[in-house]
Parts: C-alpha cells; structure tokens; sequence
C-alpha cells in the first residue's frame, strides 16, 4: 500500500509541475517588487526545484521498485540536496525579513544558488551543500544524519564497497560476493522518499508563498532606500 500511494503521489506532482513563470503576473501582483532580479530568481529556484526533487524522486522510486538498491539510494540523496537548497532559500528570505541579512546580500545569495556553478570562471564561488543542508538540520533536526548514511553508500569507501557487496562466512573462512543494497536498505527507503516529498510539499506549498508575499510587501515599502543604497558595496552578512 505504501508503495502504491508514492507512486500516485509522485505521478500527480509530476503532471502537475509548473511550465511556465509570466513575467506580466508578476508584475501585475508588484511593479515596484518585481523590478528586482532577486524576486525572479527567487520564484525560478522554486519552480527549478520543483521540476528537479519531482524527477529525482520518482527515478528513486522506479530503481528501488526494480531491485536497484545503491542508485535508488544515490538518487535519494540528490532529492535531498535539491530540496534543501529550498529550504535554505526560504531561510534566507525570512532573515531578510527580520533585518538580519541586508537585501543585496540575499540577492547576491540567490544568485549564487542559481547561476553559479562550480567551475564558474568569474571567480564567485558556489556554495557548499553541506553549509546548506547544516542550516537546513536546524530547521528539520536528523536531515544531516540522513543525508550523512546516503552519502556512506555514495562512496567507495568501506559501506559503499564491502558492506554494499560482501560478506564474511566465519564457518568456511571465507569472503561472499553479492549485492546487498536491497537487503540492507530497501525496507526504508519508501520511507526516505515519502519523507522528503512532504518536507518538499510543506516548504513549497506553505512556507515559501507566505514569505515570498510579506517580500513583496517588504520590498514596496523599503523600494526607496533601496534604490538608494544599491550601488553601495555588498554589506557583510
């Protein structure tokens, strides 16, 4: 049964994923808030996410369903990345609504989870995802260690080899090859899936409309000084 409504779940999100961003909705709702990039980008990141935590998630639950215990186990873990750059956004925006982060520096924080990549020649550096998912674990506690058991079967180091392929018969003195993903980790990973498709759903539904419309507000009655400060150098944040 829980197999079955995952699999319902993750096919009605999929045919309900956004296919466009209007850019004259947006500016119907607020000139004054969408003349800024970062409202944009903000909005592009969400949907973004959307599209990817969806088709992760069900590439996830398609392996696992085919007895493909490591890549449903890999692909997890970048389902898991995917929605705490989400999450992480929707932090950002609530600091800049309690005054504890300037407006440029979220820009700029967006920005860098959008457009730049790793090997970006211009020099500005991407952020880490661990620096993500730790401010993520202070808002869901445990996603860090979970992230952290995924990413023991990512690698090759002793789980993600020997534990992942082998094991020792002490009565013949002997080392037995086989693939044990299934066995060691099939029984939970609907419940991973199902786990991160809610905190999706509840950051993506709840959290970040509310937030995002109070930035909008906050954005028109600030505008002025705004304007003001922009050619200003970026402020610590």
């Amino acid at each position: 049964m829980a197999m079955r409504n995952i699999e319902l779940d993750l096919a009605a999100w999929g045919n309900s994923l956004p296919t466009t961003i209007p850019l004259g909705g947006l500016f119907a709702r607020s000139k004054t808030a969408h003349k800024w990039k970062a409202t944009f980008r903000s909005l592009m990141l969400r949907e973004a996410v959307c599209w990817r935590a969806q088709d992760l998630l069900a590439q996830s639950l398609t392996l696992h369903q085919q007895g493909h215990g490591l890549g449903a186990r890999i692909l997890l873990r970048s389902a898991f990345e995917t929605v705490a750059t989400l999450i992480y956004l929707n932090q950002q925006m609530t600091r800049v609504l309690a005054g504890k982060i300037s407006f440029p520096s979220f820009s700029q924080k967006v920005t860098v989870l959008l457009a730049v990549s790793r090997n970006d020649e211009a020099g500005v550096r991407a952020l880490s995802i661990l620096t993500v998912l730790e401010k993520c674990d202070k808002r869901y506690p445990g996603l860090m260690k979970l992230y952290a058991d995924l990413s023991e079967s990512a690698h090759p180091n002793w789980e993600g080899l020997c534990m992942g392929y082998s094991t020792i018969n002490h009565d013949e003195y002997e080392t037995v090859f086989s693939n044990r993903w299934m066995d060691l980790y099939g029984a939970r990973h609907l419940e991973a899936i199902d786990l991160c498709h809610t905190v999706f759903h509840h950051e993506y539904n709840d959290v970040w409309p509310e937030l995002f419309e109070k930035l909008e507000a906050w954005l028109e009655v600030n505008d002025e000084a705004l304007e003001a400060t922009k050619n200003d150098p970026l402020p610590p944040s």
